[in-house]
């Protein structure tokens, strides 16, 4: 018997722990297998919504936002780094030297869900690799373009889509949404609308909650 499930998965791309979520969350969903139907939507969180065009160090943004000195800035950049490989992400982290702002990144994975949900991940996945992989910066029209035809959705489209204020007023409105149901820190992985899976947890951890959930279902 296999159980749908409706995943909506609150993320930035500009959040390395939402990485490290994602791929903890497919490799839970690849050992689940058969036993689950699951639909899996992006849903839009900015970290920094008023982060200007120019972006900010990131060193600097990080103290500047949380407090943390260049020591503990560095323990956790090893931390995510090797989380990230526990799940066969590649932090490149001396590539990402800024932080920029994510709502074109946004308002391109909405066209892209419209396209299919497949082509959703897909451009989800580019938009990690370009920014956390590549060190490339995500509010980058030619960056962005460049991930969409990576993730096999139409070049012409996308660049249409930026070049745009195009799904604006329906980033805004799930943002708005999900802050009103509390959300205040990704990744928030909701589970058939009713259950919250906070942060970039393990692979483990993500599929005894879809287990245990499917189970009550």
């Amino acid at each position: 018997m296999t159980t749908p499930i409706k995943i909506d998965f609150v993320s930035d791309v500009s959040c390395p722990w939402c990485a490290v979520g994602l791929n903890a969350l497919e490799t839970a969903l690849k050992n689940i297998g058969a036993e689950a139907a699951p639909a899996l939507h992006f849903q839009p969180f900015e970290l920094n919504p008023n982060m200007g065009p120019e972006g900010q160090d990131i060193t600097e943004h990080i103290a500047q936002k949380y407090g943390a000195t260049p020591e503990q800035q560095e323990q956790s950049r090893a931390m995510i780094r090797q989380r990230g490989a526990d799940v066969g992400f590649d932090f490149a982290m001396g590539k990402r030297s800024r932080i920029y702002n994510t709502f074109d990144a946004h308002r391109l994975l909405h066209w892209a869900g419209m396209q299919g949900a497949d082509l959703q991940r897909a451009l989800k996945h580019a938009l990690f690799t370009a920014y956390f992989t590549e060190g490339e910066d995500p509010s980058s029209h030619a960056v962005l373009q460049a991930a969409a035809v990576k993730a096999g959705l139409d070049a012409e489209g996308a660049a249409a889509v930026l070049a745009s204020d195009r799904y604006a007023a329906e980033v805004r409105a799930a943002e708005q949404f999900y802050q009103g149901q509390g959300i205040n820190s990704v990744p928030a992985v909701i589970i058939n609308d009713r259950h919250l899976i906070s942060g970039g947890q393990p692979a483990e951890l993500f599929e005894r909650a879809l287990r245990q959930i499917m189970a009550g279902a």
